[in-house]
C-alpha cells in the first residue's frame, strides 16, 4: 500500500472485531515503526503502554465512556511521554555523534528545557502525536484499522497503568479489524480555508 493510499483510507473506527488477534511479533513491529518517528533533539520522549490484560482493558473501558473499541480492538496502545527525558537520556541518545556535536547538543537541550515545564509537556505531546499518526499509518499499511482516542479520564487511566509522576498520557490508539463500515467522511474543509501562504 502506498503511503498516500494509507492516508486516504485511514478512518477512526469505532467498532472492532473482538475475535481478531494480533501476534506479539505483529504488535512489536507496529511499535518499532512508531519508534522511527522524529522527536525534538532525538530525545524519544514517547513511551508506549500496550495493554494486553483483559481486566485492565475492562477497567480502562469503564473510565472511557464505555467505548467498545477499548476492549474489542486487537491492540490498545496508550501513548505516554516522559517529561524529564532531557535530564536523563540526552547523553545516551547522542552517544554516537562526534564529540563536538554531543557537546553542542547537550548545551542546547539544557538551555531549551531547563525551568520550562510547559516546553517539556508540549514536546511530549508533539512527539506522541507524530508517533501516534505513524502507528496508525503503519497499521493501515498492514491492512488494519485504528482509532485515536482521548475520550477517557486521564487520571483514572494513569492509575490503571501505574503512570509514573514524571510521565503524562497523550492519547490512546485502538488497532484491529473493523467490524462495520464507517459512514462517508462527514465533511472536509476546503484547502483555501486552511492553507495560507506566507501569512494569514
Amino acid at each position: 500500500m502506498q503511503v498516500s493510499e494509507a492516508i486516504e483510507s485511514r478512518r477512526a473506527i469505532k467498532q472492532f472485531d473482538p475475535e481478531h488477534e494480533l501476534s506479539v511479533a505483529e504488535q512489536d513491529r507496529l511499535i518499532e515503526l512508531a519508534m522511527k518517528s522524529p522527536t525534538a533533539f532525538n530525545l524519544q520522549h514517547w513511551r508506549f503502554v500496550v495493554v494486553r490484560d483483559p481486566a485492565q482493558r475492562q477497567a480502562i473501558r469503564e473510565v472511557a465512556w464505555d467505548q467498545s473499541q477499548v476492549t474489542d480492538a486487537s491492540m490498545l496502545v496508550i501513548l505516554c511521554g516522559r517529561r524529564d527525558v532531557w535530564q536523563q537520556d540526552a547523553q545516551r541518545v547522542w552517544r554516537g555523534a562526534p564529540a563536538e556535536v554531543r557537546e553542542m547538543m547537550h548545551g542546547a537541550i539544557d538551555a531549551y528545557y531547563r525551568d520550562q515545564p510547559q516546553v517539556e509537556r508540549d514536546e511530549v505531546m508533539r512527539s506522541c502525536g507524530i508517533a501516534g499518526q505513524t502507528l496508525m499509518l503503519a497499521a493501515r499499511e498492514m491492512g488494519l484499522d485504528s482509532c485515536p482516542m482521548d475520550g477517557f479520564d486521564f487520571d483514572a487511566v494513569g492509575r490503571v497503568i501505574n503512570l509514573p509522576d514524571n510521565h503524562v498520557i497523550s492519547f490512546m490508539v485502538a488497532i484491529g479489524k473493523k467490524a462495520a463500515d464507517v459512514w462517508p467522511r462527514p465533511g472536509q474543509l476546503g484547502i483555501d480555508e486552511v492553507r495560507f501562504v506566507d501569512q494569514f
